[in-house]
């Protein structure tokens, strides 16, 4: 009875050290806004350019990026978003051009290119790439000859 006392004292004291955090800018926009236990970094966050617009979203786990995060420019436009593990890139990104179209995507692993990436022109894919650990390997330039060498199931 009295260790289910004190894990219950402990559960509700560790949710009463989560507070909403706001940071801002110099010139006293918003610069950042989430969770926060203790010093840590929690759950969902966003950030803003010193001009107001939405620079990045996503959430933390323990002060390190985790899930799908977004990415803005200072002018408000999308510029890429993908998937973090423990604070590394991982998996899918989509990176965009200047009209919030996508440029790229490239799979990364801890941060860099590992797998394939994708380059559009105009929303047609132009090309694909393969990378081992940073380094393109390969380069096809037709959807034909990269299905005669690749799975399709690799691009998942």
């Amino acid at each position: 009875m009295l260790l289910r006392v004190s894990l219950i004292f402990l559960i509700a004291f560790i949710s009463s050290n989560k507070m909403y955090h706001r940071e801002y800018h110099n010139n006293g926009k918003l610069k950042a806004q989430g969770w926060k236990i203790e010093n840590s970094k929690e759950d969902f966050w966003k950030f803003y350019h010193s001009n107001g617009k939405l620079k990045k979203q996503g959430h933390y786990k323990m002060n390190k990026e985790l899930g799908y995060w977004y990415f803005y420019s200072d002018n408000g436009k999308l510029e890429m978003e993908g998937h973090f593990n423990d604070g590394k890139k991982v998996k899918w990104w989509l990176f965009y051009d200047e009209n919030e179209k996508i440029n790229h995507k490239c799979q990364l692993k801890d941060g860099i290119k590992n797998g394939y990436c994708l380059k559009y022109m105009d929303q047609e894919l132009k090309s694909a790439e393969k990378y081992k650990d940073g380094k393109k390997i390969k380069e096809w330039f037709s959807f034909g000859s990269f299905k005669k060498e690749n799975k399709l199931s690799d691009l998942k």
